[in-house]
Order: C-alpha cells, then structure tokens, then sequence
C-alpha cells in the first residue's frame, strides 16, 4: 500500500469517527488530493468497513502464493529447466519449482 493511500484511508477512518457518510467523504478527499484521491467505490467501500467497526487501515493477509516465491534461486530453477526443454508449458515449469504459473512465467 503506498503511503498516500495509506493517509487515505486513515482520513477516512477519522472521517467516518466524526459519522461523516460517503458522499461527504469523497467530496472532501477529493477537495484535499483532487485527482490522487481514492476512487468512489473505493471510498464507499472502506467507509462500510470502517462504519462496520474495523479499525485497521492496512490490507488483511490474503491466502494464496506468497511474495518471496519470486526469489534469485526460482528464477535461476525456471531459467535452467527452460534451457533443458523449451517445449516445457509455464504450468509444468510453475510445478516443477512449486510456484504459480503467474510468477513462473515473469522469471
């Protein structure tokens, strides 16, 4: 999350403290960051959250691939199996390292 959205979304939390609704939160976001304020649906989104008694303002864990699998030693894994068989497919090279297919195919 950058630091802007960050800000953001604390503004919002403040914001909906003071029982400040969605359309009165857009509005005043977008008087203070104009074109850098977040997107309605975003906006809306967090003040639900936030009215629904959340308190944090960074994003939960999500299940799924973690960050670190895109590491030196994976690419170096994906480069080697592909000079060793470039008829190989993304998903059977992904297998082979124990990575999605996603990342596999960026190394």
């Amino acid at each position: 999350m950058s630091e802007l959205e960050f800000e953001q979304r604390t503004n919002i939390k403040f914001l909906v403290k003071l029982g400040k609704i969605g359309n009165e939160t857009r509005k005043m976001l977008v008087q203070v960051y104009g074109d850098n304020g977040m997107k309605k649906t975003a906006v809306y989104k967090w003040v639900k959250r936030f009215s629904e008694g959340r308190e944090s303002v960074t994003d939960e864990e999500r299940s799924g691939w973690p960050a670190t699998s895109r590491t030196e030693e994976n690419i170096a894994k994906v480069h080697q199996i592909m000079c060793e068989n470039r008829q190989l497919t993304v998903r059977s090279i992904a297998e082979q390292v124990n990575m999605d297919g996603e990342t596999a195919g960026k190394s």
